[in-house]
């Protein structure tokens, strides 16, 4: 079966800086892939290239098997990708409902629409009892739990989480951790999770990257990298 996603050979540079170095992954169907490493080793920079936020110097980006990079970034959506930004980017000052609906301005099917808010509800419930609410007044968590909501709305087929544990107690790290298990399996989404918590990313990803400025270091199936020397070393050995 071909990846749904795929880096072949990506080069990425700002200004004269680059930030990515000859980087190849891939995303198979229905699969959770973790990127970890520490912060500045190039990540986030494999989500802006997905997502058509920052151009390739070299290298090819597919997509269900069609070229995916030089795509506009406004049609990246409509193929079916969906993206979680790093802290959280709500509308604050709109209830969870509107904030909700802004994830399926791409969708014209009223009635599928609804089917998915009602769908999102029951995953995080305590967006249900909120629902109302202006998304300001909500944690950090819950705020995590509305923008993963707000990406499903759009009913992707690769899912794009970009460090959702980042600021958030350690009891709603463990609910988004098992959020993120669910959609995979429930949706049939492929999920791409970038993270600083390794220990997290590698628990609930089949399997994983390991990234230093700005190329792969490591990769193998996640449960092995959990026991990887190289991987306890650099990034699990001061995490709790």
């Amino acid at each position: 079966m071909k990846p749904i996603l795929s880096f072949e050979n990506v080069e990425l540079y700002y200004d004269h800086v680059y930030a990515l170095k000859g980087v190849s992954i891939e995303v198979g169907q229905s699969e959770t892939v973790a990127l970890i490493g520490a912060n500045g080793a190039g990540k986030s920079s494999i989500l802006r290239a997905i997502t058509g936020l920052a151009p390739l110097r070299s290298g090819q980006i597919h997509y269900q098997g069609e070229r995916l990079d030089g795509t506009p970034a406004c049609d990246i959506v409509r193929k079916g990708i969906a993206m979680v930004p790093e802290g959280r980017r709500v509308f604050p000052y709109m209830s969870i409902k509107d904030n909700l609906l802004m994830g399926a301005f791409t969708r014209t099917d009223k009635a599928g629409v609804a089917r998915t808010l009602e769908s999102v509800l029951e995953r995080f419930p305590r967006l249900r009892e909120r629902y109302g609410q202006q998304a300001s007044t909500l944690s950090g968590g819950e705020q995590q739990m509305m923008v993963i909501g707000r990406a499903l709305m759009a009913k992707p087929k690769l899912l794009l989480l970009d460090e959702p544990s980042l600021g958030i107690a350690p009891k709603l790290v463990q609910d988004i951790a098992r959020s993120i298990v669910a959609i995979s399996r429930d949706e049939d989404v492929s999920v791409l999770l970038v993270e600083q918590n390794s220990r997290m990313a590698l628990s609930i990803s089949k399997r994983a990257y390991a990234m230093s400025t700005g190329s792969i270091v490591v990769e193998g199936e996640s449960k092995a990298l959990m026991n990887d020397d190289r991987i306890k070393a650099a990034y699990l050995g001061s995490e709790v």
